[in-house]
């Protein structure tokens, strides 16, 4: 990525500034998971921050994609404004949630003259210190050490820098980084772990991106002897016998799995005992009001309290031992979903016990599901899921954080979803220089899915396996029936804001006005050609009736064929039909 040295932010800057952020955070993950103590030693702070940046930078990419090629470019508020979304909406974890509510702070300044191309200095300066100061009101109980001294630190050195965004950037990162190395001694539990603040690491990473953005020079990596991490950390952990020891000089990303892992449990040792048993976020649709009260109520139930957003949109993060509680205060609130409940484990890592290794099953199957139903009866086939909400299309580091949680040594990835197959390969690619065996079925729906899920057998061998799921999957036709959002040109002809529109295999072939009509048709069409089985996926927004008049229509005119009906959910498309 090459960047062009300018004074000034723009929206080109600030697409610039995702990208390399991203990528900081990608060389940076490993090592700022291995340092993750505070406030729950579970490993997985840098990989959080990865997945919230990655949202942001995806949603950004999006917004320039919408203007096309020589068309220009939009607007700064545009940009940040997307950045701040995209964030929100794909925030993980204690810090990654933190880090969403620092890019809505900048945003809100960035964003204030809808009309301005960009910004300079004193801009950059006041959009620094709204960013402190949000996260900060942002999180219930903040504590010093962690993050939010970070990027205060880096706020007030802004505040002192006299110029350009070059130099309010670069007087930024040094006093982040000087803050940095100085959160071991505000916080007992990192010195006790001899390391530094794994959220405020990250921070740092991104904010060395932003001086790269304007100055088109890479920053100066903090040494190690500056991050007493690298030494405390990787200094002769224990090998597997006859594999030496690993040096106090290579750095966390080269290291192996069971030295990153032996790093983390030291980390939990330091710790210290007690805590809730669940982390709990959700995307919460809410009036402030309600807000308010929500707070409230979960700051009495347990610790770790953010809650981060505006204007209607928020997204809820909380430590607790009653997740159930959690959840039902929110519903309360207003309207949560894509609630993540996650159980920090036997001998979790708040108490600081040593936790059993988990042996490696030998395969499991990875599916990107669009909707709740479907994710509960692939989960009752016993595959890992990822949930793809309408408009929302998993990254490429939640399909690899999935790999990962199958805990397998073999993975079949069902992309389920041709839009992804870019993505899903990106995920398969690092999985493997991660020592695990993928393969990737290239599935283009869900039922396309259900069919190579229904052959799975693990007892086979992999190559066999992922031979047998293929061809279940592409002898499998697929089809759905959407609403057109807008008038457009189609394959069966233009159609109207409203219309129902069937598609068979990703193309309009009808045209309705009726959901049930629209659907006998398509299923008609694609039973032309032969079919055993057909699978109906209804979605919540689709007639009660459909199913049921559909499968009448089976037996009354296809006697050989059988259905079977499945309850999808939320799922975009109103129906879903494969044809086996």
């Amino acid at each position: 990525m090459t960047q062009v040295p300018q004074t000034f932010l723009d929206a080109l800057a600030v697409r610039t500034w995702c990208g390399l952020a991203l990528r900081a955070l990608g060389r940076a993950r490993e090592e700022i998971d291995a340092i993750n103590v505070y406030p729950v030693a579970d490993g997985d702070t840098g990989t959080n921050l990865y997945l919230t940046l990655e949202s942001a930078a995806t949603a950004v990419e999006a917004v320039f994609a919408g203007y096309g090629t020589g068309s220009g470019e939009p607007a700064l508020a545009d940009a940040v404004r997307a950045m701040a979304h995209g964030a929100l909406i794909g925030a993980r974890g204690n810090s990654g949630t933190i880090l969403a509510q620092l890019l809505r702070g900048m945003a809100q300044v960035l964003a204030d003259d809808g009309d301005a191309s960009h910004i300079d200095g004193p801009g950059l300066r006041l959009a620094l210190r709204r960013a402190a100061d949000s996260a900060r009101q942002a999180v219930a109980r903040p504590v010093e050490g962690t993050v939010l001294t970070v990027a205060s630190a880096a706020a007030d050195a802004a505040e002192r820098a006299d110029g350009d965004c070059r130099t309010v950037a670069r007087a930024a990162y040094e006093g982040a980084r000087t803050a940095l190395a100085a959160t071991p001694g505000q916080l007992a539990v990192l010195e006790r772990a001899g390391v530094v603040d794994a959220g405020g690491r990250g921070l740092v990473a991104v904010l060395g991106a932003l001086v790269e953005a304007f100055t088109g020079e890479a920053v100066r990596e903090p040494p190690a002897r500056e991050l007493p991490v690298r030494e405390s950390l990787l200094r002769e952990i224990p090998r597997p016998q006859g594999a030496g020891s690993v040096p106090a000089s290579v750095p966390d990303g080269d290291a192996p799995a069971h030295a990153r892992v032996a790093a983390t449990e030291r980390c939990a040792d330091a710790a210290g005992p007690g805590g809730p048993a669940f982390e709990v976020i959700y995307l919460l649709e809410a009036d402030d009001a309600a807000l308010a009260r929500l707070r409230a109520r979960l700051d009495a139930l347990g610790d770790s309290l953010v809650v981060v957003g505006g204007d209607g949109l928020w997204n809820v993060h909380v430590h607790v031992d009653d997740a159930g509680a959690a959840v039902e205060a929110g519903v309360e609130a207003g309207r949560p979903y894509r609630i993540r409940i996650t159980h920090f484990g036997l001998g979790d890592v708040h108490t600081g016990r040593e936790r059993p290794p988990r042996e490696r099953a030998q395969r499991a199957v990875v599916a990107v599901v669009p909707g709740e139903g479907l994710a509960g009866l692939y989960a009752e086939s016993g595959a890992t899921t990822v949930l793809a909400r309408p408009g929302e299309p998993p990254a490429s580091g939640e399909l690899v954080q999935a790999v990962r949680r199958a805990h397998a040594r073999e993975v079949v990835l069902l992309p389920n979803d041709a839009d992804l197959h870019h993505t899903a390969a990106a995920a398969a690619e690092q999985a493997r220089t991660e020592g695990i065996r993928v393969a990737l079925i290239p599935t283009r729906s869900a039922v396309q899915g259900i069919a190579a899920l229904a052959v799975h057998e693990p007892g086979r061998r992999f190559d066999e396996d992922v031979v047998q799921m293929t061809s279940a999957a592409g002898a499998t036709r697929y089809a759905e029936v959407v609403v057109a959002e807008r008038q457009s040109w189609t394959t069966a002809g233009i159609c109207q804001a409203g219309d129902v529109l069937g598609l068979i295999d990703g193309d309009v072939a009808v045209i309705g006005a009726d959901v049930t009509a629209t659907a006998r048709t398509l299923l008609d069409r694609m039973l032309q050609a032969g079919g055993e089985l057909v699978t109906l996926v209804v979605g919540d927004e689709a007639p009660e009736t459909v199913a049921a008049q559909l499968e009448a229509r089976v037996r009354e005119s296809y006697l050989a064929v059988d259905t079977v009906v499945y309850r999808g959910g939320r799922q975009g498309a109103l129906l879903l039909i494969g044809v086996e």
